[in-house]
């Protein structure tokens, strides 16, 4: 059985260096030498030894710590895993049509691809999820927080806080017709200030620092336990213009997308994930398609696609859920 590189008590620096060179697991260092492994990787000698005598210790134990190792074994039936579905809760969109497709809005403890060419609103709906995740719980939320990485610089602040604003007067106004007060004190701490702050945005400029801060999320979630939605705009970004390797590509992209839902599974959160599209020529044809290739397609759980049909003048949306295809269409207002 293969280990994840994260189950073991290595120092954050020296786990992000391992990861952006293109390791994941302790079987793949267990032949390697203190001498190759700091040449590849970039740390010392004695840094080398250091990590490859606890990965090796670690493995001759089968004890590796990792905070949610202790959960890992436990089992439970599909009955169970059913239910807590049920019960885990979904973010709202704001888009009825998106939000019944979704089965209530984007689901926790699952991956969310949004793919669709530059324009068509992907960080706004991801700006607008990063509000929506904060909506208290007697509203239909989950009153939790986001962290907002961003690849790409598309983040507007200014945007953020219209669409805060709007979410502030959406909800006094609901609680004005329930009249209930439970509603009137759950609406006390949901001012603007306070959704911003729960807001933590993280700018990264290259894949090795989107690598580092993925693989230090961890550690962040522990500090910030009501974090409920991660969103990474523009994961293509920095893996297509600053990555040649297409098989280091590959094996970082895999890890990353590991990570993810691990993190949504142990940390019971959602993590959304934006992606660009690229043109595939078919039979003298152009077709759009996300970017990065076909096996990164089956990374998210869900994937939904945005495109324009100018013909009609209609937003189309495809949602790949699982083996289920729907298409629904929504008029643009």
């Amino acid at each position: 059985m293969q280990r994840d590189l994260l189950r073991f008590p290595l120092s954050s620096a020296v786990r992000v260096k391992l990861v952006s060179a293109g390791f994941q697991t302790a079987e793949e260092l267990l032949e390697v030498k203190p001498s190759e492994l700091s040449k590849e990787v970039g740390i010392s000698k004695d840094e080398a030894l250091e990590t490859l005598q606890i990965i090796r210790r670690e493995c001759l134990t089968n004890k590796p710590r990792y905070a949610g190792t202790s959960e890992s074994g436990k089992k439970c039936t599909a009955l169970e895993l059913l239910e807590q579905e049920h019960i885990q809760g979904s973010i709202i969109t704001f888009c009825s049509a998106l939000d019944n497709i979704l089965g209530g809005g984007v689901p926790l403890m699952k991956t969310t691809e949004i793919c669709g060419a530059p324009g068509i609103g992907k960080t706004q709906l991801c700006m607008q999820l990063a509000v929506d995740v904060q909506i208290p719980e007697c509203f239909g939320g989950v009153a939790g927080e986001a962290v907002f990485i961003d690849t790409e610089g598309s983040f507007m602040v200014d945007r953020m806080v219209d669409l805060a604003t709007a979410c502030i007067q959406h909800l006094h106004l609901i609680a004005e017709k329930h009249k209930g007060e439970e509603h009137r004190k759950a609406l006390e701490g949901f001012t603007l200030e306070n959704i911003l702050s729960h807001i933590y945005y993280f700018r990264c400029r290259d894949y090795t620092e989107l690598l580092a801060q993925v693989y230090l999320l961890p550690d962040f979630l522990s500090e910030h336990s009501q974090v409920r939605l991660v969103i990474v705009d523009g994961i293509a970004f920095p893996f297509r213009h600053d990555l040649d390797d297409l098989s280091l590509r590959t094996r970082l992209l895999n890890g990353l997308a590991q990570q993810m839902i691990s993190l949504a599974n142990n940390h019971r959160l959602a993590v959304i994930l934006t992606n660009q599209m690229t043109t595939k020529i078919d039979k003298n044809q152009a077709l759009l398609i996300p970017a990065l290739g076909e096996s990164w397609g089956h990374a998210a759980t869900i994937r939904l696609i945005f495109h324009w049909d100018l013909k009609q003048s209609l937003r189309d949306l495809e949602i790949l859920l699982l083996l289920l295809h729907v298409h629904c269409r929504q008029k643009i207002p």
